[in-house]
């Protein structure tokens, strides 16, 4: 999770996360026995759920993400990184389809929290309803 707070996760990226996760969480669990037919098998996804609360690690990264880029946006202009953080490129992107940029993600995931609207750097300078709305991706329930 290291520097996690910087990646730009596209929905392939998240899905090889969920996928790591479920694999890593089978080696610990295990393999379990059949009630019916006595035999093993390996544990399904749903499974996983039953067994202990895991803290989702897509989650985790948007958490980790939104945590940051709140202490980030209330430093103020006279910090480099937040220059770089509102730094607007000059010139054109190439043609194609936009790739998924780190403020993208930042603002999808407050478009699902139901805050797309709201200018995301004057409310990150507000400590405790940021603090909220970090509290609340964490709860986010991604499939």
């Amino acid at each position: 999770m290291y520097g996690s707070e910087t990646w730009s996760l596209t929905f392939r990226d998240d899905r090889t996360l969920k996928v790591f996760e479920n694999t890593v969480l089978r080696g610990i669990f295990g393999p379990k026995r059949d009630e019916v037919t006595r035999e093993w098998r390996k544990l399904l996804n749903e499974e996983f759920s039953g067994l202990h609360f895991p803290p989702n690690i897509v989650r985790e990264v948007k958490s980790i993400r939104m945590r940051w880029v709140g202490h980030v946006a209330s430093m103020g202009d006279s910090r480099g990184v937040y220059r770089v953080l509102v730094w607007k490129l000059e010139g054109k992107r190439p043609l194609g389809r936009p790739r998924r940029r780190w403020e993208d993600n930042i603002k999808m995931d407050l478009q699902q929290e139901g805050c797309g609207s709201i200018d995301w750097i004057e409310l990150a300078e507000h400590r405790d309803r940021w603090r909220t709305l970090v509290n609340a991706v964490m709860n986010l329930r991604v499939p």
